[in-house]
């Protein structure tokens, strides 16, 4: 079956979300990321920044920070659920009906996991050396009281527990994705020239 769908996963400073702009803007087709947390943000009435840091991150670098988080259920309150637990049904809701209504790139979210029965679905995972990392988001984001390093080792951390806990998989391993690509040694466009290409040919 041809593909329709290109899922981004990505290392924190790989710069996975500019290849899966440049993706989509060169095949033409939709591009969710922001656009998907405003959709998560009207269908729940949380706040976009809430949506950004927890849609995807988990509370802490613990397998354990869900745990707690369980504290703050209500039965009267989002069906009995967490937040946590809220927020990754609505998200898995609003990405499954994303992919029957059209063509797009989608970034992060597990939405390679999320898709994983369809046949028209081409999961990507982008990362790169941790200094070639560092270096980027210093570039993007400025520099902070944090060093870069622990910034990333903070960032992906909490993506892997995340992902763990809403998929029992484990967050980059090559074998959850069709490609694995060195951003650092491809390049942004050569990742986009990279995935373009399986893209049309499949």
């Amino acid at each position: 079956m041809a593909k329709r769908i290109i899922t981004v996963s990505r290392e924190f400073g790989s710069g996975g979300r500019t290849v899966g702009k440049m993706l989509a803007d060169r095949l033409g087709i939709a591009y969710y990321d922001k656009e998907l947390v405003k959709q998560i943000s009207m269908e729940t009435g949380f706040d976009p920044k809430y949506i950004e840091e927890h849609g995807e991150h988990a509370p802490g670098k613990s397998f354990l920070s869900y745990i707690f988080g369980a504290r703050a259920a209500h039965p009267d309150v989002m069906n009995g659920m967490t937040p946590a637990d809220f927020l990754w049904c609505m998200q898995r809701k609003i990405i499954l009906e994303i992919a029957e209504k059209e063509s797009c790139v989608i970034v992060g979210r597990c939405a390679d996991y999320i898709l994983r029965d369809r046949e028209d679905c081409l999961n990507v995972f982008i990362h790169a050396p941790k200094a070639e990392r560092a270096e980027r988001i210093v570039k993007l984001y400025g520099e902070s009281d944090v060093a870069p390093e622990k910034r990333l080792d903070d960032k992906d951390a909490r993506r892997k527990v995340n992902y763990k806990h809403f998929t029992g998989r484990e967050w980059g391993m090559a074998q959850n994705y069709h490609l694995s690509l060195d951003s650092s040694m491809l390049g942004i466009e050569g990742c986009v020239d990279l995935i373009e290409s399986v893209y049309r040919k499949s």
